[in-house]
């Protein structure tokens, strides 16, 4: 069964309380998404890091429930400026 983006969102920012999540079903299929998540928490980790936190975040639905996720995370200082805010 797919995963709502809602779903995807609030797991990230229970995680993550000061997240800001953006999040695009890529095939409108709750299958494959793209999610931008920014946060202080990122601050001094690597790309590979931070990806793993987010990984960490979602508790195993990767793979399953969750196909495919596009991930890219910042921290509010290297975000691109459509992700802030």
């Amino acid at each position: 069964m797919p995963m709502e983006a809602s779903v995807i969102e609030q797991m990230i920012k229970e995680a993550f309380p000061d997240a800001k999540v953006i999040i695009e079903d890529l095939r409108g299929d709750g299958d494959h998404y793209s999610a931008m998540v920014v946060s202080e928490a990122f601050k001094g980790k690597s790309r590979v890091a931070q990806h793993q936190m987010v990984y960490g975040a979602l508790q195993g639905k990767m793979g399953g429930e969750l196909h495919a996720l596009a991930l890219q995370t910042a921290t509010p200082e290297t975000a691109p400026d459509w992700a802030k805010g």
